[in-house]
């Protein structure tokens, strides 16, 4: 499992006073204003930046980082993506995961016969649905509801699922 969780990513600058517009990557943006600091990967090194203030704007968050008080002591970091460590991550509900945990989960069938393994998860309006490679090489899109997601075994690394009829 990874250790840290992408949150966001930084598109572009806002403004001379050091801060920068990010695009969210996580369910709810109202999270950074809980955050204290992210860890940013520059590519080369990662390093963690106090959050000093948050607002939002539009479909992005703007954040400020203390001791980053200029457009350029920021501009190099755009297109930089921001994580938090698990610590610091949203806490789950039951059967809910992290996205980076669910990739390449080993996936299964109701009779435990070895479909294939998952590949991405695609976040629509109404569910999520999970694409999966199965051993032939076609892909399988089935949607997450309790109706084929039988099991998560996050230990295992094992998904037990019911593909519904004309899936395959």
């Amino acid at each position: 499992m990874e250790d840290l969780l992408q949150v966001g990513a930084i598109t572009q600058m806002h403004g001379l006073r050091g801060e920068v517009k990010v695009f969210p990557t996580t369910d709810d943006a109202k999270r950074f204003k809980k955050l204290k600091e992210v860890i940013l990967d520059t590519g080369k090194e990662k390093m963690t930046l106090e959050i000093e203030g948050v607002k939002f704007f539009k479909k992005f968050v703007i954040l400020k980082f203390k001791g980053l008080d200029d457009i350029n002591d920021v501009e190099r970091y755009k297109g930089k993506n921001l994580y938090v460590t698990r610590e610091n991550a949203v806490k789950l509900k039951k059967n809910e995961y992290f996205i980076a945990d669910l990739i390449d989960l080993s996936v299964y069938d109701e009779n435990n016969a070895y479909l294939g393994r998952l590949k991405d998860v695609i976040v629509t309006g109404a569910n999520d649905v999970y694409e999966i490679t199965l051993e032939d090489g076609r892909d399988l899109l089935l949607p997450a509801i309790k109706q084929c997601i039988l099991d998560v075994d996050m230990e295992e690394r094992k998904m037990k699922v019911h593909v519904l009829e004309g899936l395959l």
